[in-house]
């Protein structure tokens, strides 16, 4: 995803602060990962689900991009669960 100002949102330091993820971890999601859900309808600004692998660990970031700037907004990040996720951790398990 093509950011040129990252911001944090306060849900996402505190998830990150929870799951032990850094900042590079998330940058590196943001610039490496792969859109693997996108939210048009989000308000107030689309979003995608990124995927990517930090240090093997597979990480999600939910980022909003605003449409008139290069501004990301990380909204929250985790590491997928894999009883909620299948082994590529793209695609979910159905109930």
């Amino acid at each position: 995803m093509d950011c040129s100002e990252i911001v944090f949102s306060g849900h996402a330091v505190q998830r990150m602060y929870e799951r032990s993820l850094r900042e590079a971890d998330v940058v590196h999601v943001i610039r490496q990962g792969e859109v693997i859900e996108a939210y048009p309808h989000d308000t107030p600004y689309p979003s995608n689900l990124l995927l990517a692998f930090v240090r093997t660990i597979p990480i999600h970031a939910v980022v909003a991009r605003v449409q008139t700037s290069d501004r990301c907004i990380v909204v929250t990040v985790y590491v997928p669960d894999p009883a909620r996720w299948n082994s590529d951790f793209k695609t979910r398990r159905h109930p």
